[in-house]
């Protein structure tokens, strides 16, 4: 179920022309602990001046959009919610062209599901959309990526969320420290 629809993704992204990187419950599955998700969140490395040609996409996968106005609602909040009613899942298609996003896109991973090249958030980029989305389940995400990541890039993750901490009611690179600290050996 999930298989066919990560190959649908993949390969009409592809087609487009436009990058992208899976987050969320997908990616931790890869990075982390394996958990229950009947979601797949997508970043998309474009803006919203594409919506009309992944809207055309939707429709061809058949997928429902869940919004009545998905031009308003992108607008608003830079996701096209979509639900695939053949298996109840629901791809969130997030619009992102900012400068933190190219440079993630540009550090995905590559994972073969089935026959199709699947593009996957690394484990810092995953860390880091967590740590600034900020539920309970995301730091408990985060808890288990670190634990099954031992070699992660602490120094990439701190170094953009002190840019991410402006603004924040909650410390993201103060979690992603109290974390970091827990999930290490006292060698290290």
């Amino acid at each position: 179920m999930f298989e066919a629809l990560l190959q649908k993704l993949a390969r009409g992204l592809d087609a487009l022309g436009i990058p992208y990187m899976l987050i969320g419950g997908q990616a931790v599955l890869v990075h982390g602990e394996p958990r229950l998700t009947r979601d797949v969140g997508v970043t998309l490395g474009t803006g919203p001046e594409r919506l009309p040609e992944v809207l055309n996409w939707v429709k061809e996968c058949g997928w429902q959009v869940l919004t009545d106005s998905p031009a308003d609602f992108v607008a608003r909040t830079l996701v096209l919610p979509c639900l695939d009613s053949g298996s109840g899942i629901r791809p969130d298609l997030i619009f992102s062209f900012s400068p933190y996003e190219k440079q993630a896109l540009q550090r995905v991973r590559v994972i073969t599901v089935g026959t199709t090249p699947v593009k996957y958030a690394s484990p810092e980029d995953l860390v880091i959309h967590k740590l600034v989305s900020g539920r309970p389940r995301d730091v408990e995400d985060v808890r288990g990526v670190l634990l099954k990541n031992p070699g992660l890039d602490a120094d990439y993750v701190r170094r953009w969320l002190r840019e991410f901490d402006e603004g924040q009611d909650e410390n993201p690179l103060h979690r992603f420290e109290e974390l970091w600290g827990r999930t290490r050996s006292p060698k290290e």
